[in-house]
């Protein structure tokens, strides 16, 4: 273990010299405190338990005393928004600090969102808003206890300051962790620029730092693309299973590693609705629940074209042809997971598809429908009225047909979807709890519980729900009707 003030900083980044970046101290802030800590995100880099309660912490992460060893920058990128290139992005308020090499011989990224304005501000403060910091906060830990791939939060730091937006807003700064900062954007900028050497001299680096094992092949570049391919496509077979719509997969938000990137208008599905978008700029529904898997498949169309000049469009298009079934077989083992069943024949492509039909029609709970499922037929607690629904009853029958032939009793059907199926997700109207007690009490209490609870979110948890006095079934309830597909905003 270290302290905040003895990190072991590298700065691998800056090697690539000054096109990539703009080198930049972050912004002084006023009075900084302390929203919520992760000590599992702390455990990344080495921190000690009790750390957050340093008063150093504060001044070396909110940026008004440099963190020895760091040497931060704002990231050069760019990237397709909806659609369309936008030449002119690149770290307009975020700050990369360096790497951290922890004990085990692993590297992290260290990212302040919030730190001041760049030169890729475009005009803006460079800070970030206190709402839409807690709301990053809470969906990397939620994802992370999901086990999906995801950058981490490390803090949430408030500072005295109010910026403006819709109207004046509390700031604060979130420090983020991250195996790779670099996106399908880094290499589009270089790529729309004229730059092909820097293009080449950015996928160099990214193989020798991210994939070091492929980088004395011939064919190494080739190899690069077909990892970026299958980290993607797992990733998003993951976000589906789930009900996790990130809301904005511009090619700016994703990352070459295969991890979940930049939090704005997310949401986890509620009642299920295929065509649910959570941010409400996509009027045309382009990032909708259904359509991630495509869009997935189109960014990475964008970064293929990015490296025509050094591997062949016919390779690139070669390897984007095992987009859709590595995608497929993923989503395919992440749902025969979600329904306790092994054997993933015709008959269980049969029935899955049923069940989707099923959850829309009946505007079924997605999330507490596994958890119904794992209990069935012993629950007391059905989804709907079984009795009343011969559409219901007929799928449920066909589905314990398909769990018998599985071999196992029903005592292990349950553990084991139990585990692929979270009790708790991160829903629409707990985190307008906890943003209105931070927003009008200064009461970040419910922040951390949810952090906590989200932390093993497939866990019934007693012990937390007694030490803190609080009903468990409230977490886990159905959303509420003024909450169901609701939509925000990017700085919300």
């Amino acid at each position: 273990m270290t302290n905040s003030k003895n990190l072991n900083f590298r700065n691998r980044f800056t090697e690539l010299g000054p096109e990539f970046y703009q080198a930049k101290a972050p912004d002084p802030v006023t009075d900084p405190y302390m929203v919520d800590y992760s000590p599992s995100a702390a455990q990344l880099i080495d921190l000690p338990p009790g750390e957050e309660e340093n008063k150093g912490f504060l001044d070396r992460f909110s940026g008004n005393c440099p963190l020895e060893g760091s040497q931060p920058l704002a990231m050069a990128y760019s990237g397709h928004q909806f659609g369309s290139y936008n030449p002119r992005l690149g770290d307009g308020r975020g700050l990369l600090l360096g790497e951290v090499q922890n004990q085990k011989q692993e590297m992290w990224d260290i990212h302040l969102k919030g730190a001041g304005p760049t030169r890729f501000a475009r005009g803006f403060d460079g800070r970030a808003t206190l709402q839409s910091s807690i709301r990053e906060h809470l969906a990397s830990e939620a994802l992370h206890g999901l086990g999906i791939p995801t950058t981490r939060s490390l803090a949430i730091i408030g500072i005295r300051e109010l910026i403006y937006r819709q109207k004046p807003e509390l700031a604060a700064i979130l420090v983020r962790i991250a195996d790779s900062h670099i996106r399908f954007g880094s290499f589009e900028f270089f790529h729309y620029t004229g730059q092909p050497k820097n293009v080449k001299k950015l996928l160099e680096f990214s193989i020798q730092n991210y994939y070091p094992d492929i980088a004395q092949e011939s064919d190494r570049y080739r190899i690069f693309f077909q990892r970026t391919i299958q980290c993607t496509a797992k990733l998003i077979a993951k976000w589906q299973s789930v009900g996790f719509i990130h809301g904005v997969m511009n090619t700016d938000n994703m990352c070459i590693t295969g991890t979940t990137f930049d939090y704005g208008p997310y949401g986890f599905m509620d009642r299920f609705v295929a065509s649910h978008t959570p941010n409400h700029s996509d009027m045309h529904g382009r990032y909708a629940y259904s359509q991630q898997s495509d869009i997935g498949f189109w960014n990475l169309n964008k970064l293929a074209e990015t490296l025509v000049p050094l591997v062949s469009a016919e390779c690139l298009g070669e390897e984007m042809k095992q987009y859709q079934p590595t995608f497929n077989r993923f989503y395919r083992e992440e749902m025969g997971d979600k329904l306790g069943l092994a054997i993933l024949d015709s008959e269980f492509t049969q029935l899955v598809q049923k069940m989707f039909h099923l959850l829309q029609d009946q505007q079924l709970d997605y999330t507490n429908f596994f958890r119904f499922l794992a209990d069935y037929p012993d629950s007391s607690n059905p989804v709907s009225n079984i009795n009343g629904n011969d559409e219901l009853r007929s799928w449920l029958n066909q589905y314990l047909e398909l769990t018998q032939r599985e071999g196992i009793s029903h005592e292990e059907r349950k553990v084991e979807m139990d585990s692929a199926n979270p009790k708790f997700i991160l829903r629409n109207h707990l985190i307008k709890s906890a943003i209105d007690k931070a927003l009008k009490e200064s009461d970040f209490s419910e922040i951390k519980r949810l952090r906590i609870i989200l932390e093993n979110p497939y866990q019934t948890q007693p012990e937390i729900f007694e030490k803190y006095g609080i009903d468990a079934e409230h977490y886990a309830q159905d959303t509420p009707e003024p909450f169901l597909s609701q939509q925000t905003s990017c700085s919300a």
